[in-house]
């Protein structure tokens, strides 16, 4: 249980998430994924980072049984973790790919917005229930996979869209069977892991450097709502009914 990294082919990373039963990362668990992460980019060796999670989803957002018994310690060490694991991943010296299954919900939508290409499965699922859990953010994310109106209408809502959907809009490279996503996604780094590696990251670097919104700092932006809601009671009001019969 944990972040593992392992090298599955040459010049390729493999960071993987195992947070049983349902992949919703406790605070260390943010900073040990963006620690992975960045390290995985700066190995000269690397050329590709593939993420990807063990289990039936990969990835449900922040732990927050967590937040609900450490409070706001919790809840800040939250905030920060997820900052720093989706900078991670947008900042990475080398390309990521990341390979989707199940659900990829709130904090996942963090990872693979901004990732450099997502192959998932074909029951894959992608949304923000973050209303339904007393959180705002990620929408930075979301907006860079679906067109605008579409995903403040998943937002507002907390509907889901599938791998098919987000093909559809060219967020998601490829979408396979369940049991192909591995190699599916292992295909797409060696392609890109085949190219000069120097050249690589100076095509990272200077693709980051033309994107029209500084999604660190429009994530952070996001997040000081998430602050004013939990100051003003109104997400404890709402995390209280999480998990509870009929809520």
């Amino acid at each position: 249980m944990g972040v593992s990294t392992s090298s599955p082919e040459k010049g390729i990373s493999l960071v993987t998430i195992d947070f049983p039963p349902v992949n919703a990362l406790p605070v260390a668990g943010w900073f040990a994924l963006a620690e992975a992460v960045r390290a995985a980019g700066r190995d000269p060796g690397v050329r590709c980072v593939v993420l990807a999670a063990e289990g039936r989803g990969f990835n449900a957002g922040v732990d927050i049984k967590e937040i609900q018994t450490a409070g706001r310690r919790a809840l800040i060490g939250a905030n920060q973790g997820c900052a720093e694991a989706f900078a991670s991943v947008y900042e990475c010296e080398t390309p990521v790919v990341a390979a989707v299954q199940g659900f990829c919900l709130g904090g996942g939508i963090g990872l693979v917005g901004n990732a450099d290409a997502i192959v998932a499965s074909e029951d894959a699922t992608f949304g923000l229930p973050e209303l339904d859990r007393g959180a705002l953010g990620a929408a930075t994310h979301l907006a860079r996979l679906v067109p605008q109106h579409l995903m403040r209408a998943l937002y507002f809502t907390g509907r889901r869209a599938t791998a098919a959907e987000l093909h559809g809009h060219g967020s998601v490279w490829r979408v396979v069977p369940r049991a192909d996503l591995p190699s599916a996604a292992l295909e797409l780094a060696g392609e890109i892991a085949a190219k000069d590696g120097r050249l690589l990251r100076m095509a990272k670097s200077a693709i980051n450097g033309i994107d029209p919104v500084d999604v660190r700092r429009s994530y952070r932006f996001e997040q000081g709502f998430t602050f004013e809601a939990n100051l003003s009671g109104l997400a404890d009001h709402i995390r209280d009914t999480f998990g509870k019969e009929g809520a």
